[in-house]
């Protein structure tokens, strides 16, 4: 049963969440459009958008929120509690997640562009169609995180966690994955072109239909690794740990491709990828949506 409290109660709950909010950001951001303020047996729920450019909201609790929209450039989130919130067609560019907690949280056509992310903690994220293009992901963890479609073209990457992730036609070409983690991750039909794998895991990973070409893997652990039409042209790939006779037979190579002893790669031809060499501009940040005339207070019971 849950605990009962007064329409006064609720009332003073919702001012101190929208006056805590409204403190952290500029008096013109305009960020905060609706909060819906339940009992604390109810899981909170904040809805944001707008526009919040260079707001400092480090250490905040914005676990659940919903922002649609919304522009938040800049932002300072270092921290933040993000857990289980719905990013959505919002602008990040430049804001700084730096040791966030964003488990759980969902990604959808959002711009992370030059993104500060380091540290952060994003296990089992699902990011769809997501642009985090040069986004610094040092040492994150994105263990059993779903990234489908997004673009991650000249991220870094190092030491990063995505062990047991799902990244499925991603655009991962001229990251910086010096020892990062992708062992049992599902990376089917992704680009990893012209990458630096250096000392990075792909031990039991799926690299079915992906794109390696013109990367580095020097000490690579490949043991246990699917291989099958995977594209390994001109790699030299001499210098990589785990790789079987049966990988490379599965593999797709040319006469530049440079193997461990005397194992080949057959020729076939390659289709289905497309190459990005070099980073293509961010798209424009969504437009925000207009302010109402008044901001509005709802408070729900949460029946």
């Amino acid at each position: 049963m849950k605990r009962s409290i007064s329409p006064l109660r609720r009332l003073a709950l919702a001012a101190s969440a929208l006056t805590g909010l409204m403190a952290a950001a500029p008096a013109t951001a305009g960020a905060v459009d609706m909060i819906w303020v339940q009992d604390r047996d109810v899981a909170r729920m904040v809805s944001l958008g707008g526009s919040c450019t260079r707001c400092e909201l480090s250490g905040r609790d914005l676990s659940g929120a919903t922002l649609t929209g919304a522009n938040f450039a800049q932002a300072t989130l270092v921290g933040a509690n993000l857990r289980g919130a719905e990013l959505i067609g919002s602008n990040f560019t430049g804001a700084d997640f730096s040791r966030a907690d964003m488990r759980g949280i969902e990604m959808v056509g959002s711009n992370f562009t030059n993104a500060k992310m380091t540290s952060v903690q994003l296990m089992g994220a699902e990011a769809t169609g997501a642009v985090l293009i040069r986004a610094d992901l040092t040492n994150a963890n994105l263990s059993g995180a779903e990234l489908q479609g997004v673009n991650m073209n000249s991220a870094n990457l190092t030491r990063a966690r995505l062990n047991d992730a799902e990244i499925f036609g991603a655009t991962l070409a001229n990251i910086n994955a010096s020892g990062a983690d992708f062992s049992n991750a599902d990376i089917k039909a992704s680009n990893l072109t012209g990458g630096n794998f250096n000392s990075a895991s792909f031990r039991n990973a799926d690299l079915d239909g992906a794109r390696l070409s013109g990367g580095d893997f020097t000490r690579t652990d490949f043991r246990g690794a699917s291989m099958r039409r995977t594209d390994i042209r001109g790699l030299d790939l001499t210098r990589a740990r785990g790789l079987s006779a049966d990988q490379v037979s599965e593999a797709c190579g040319d006469a530049s491709t440079r193997l461990p002893g005397d194992m080949t790669a057959r020729n076939c031809r390659i289709s289905g990828v497309r190459v990005i060499r070099t980073p293509p501009a961010p798209p424009a940040p969504p437009a925000p949506p207009v302010p109402p005339r008044q901001r509005n207070l709802v408070i729900s019971s949460g029946n």
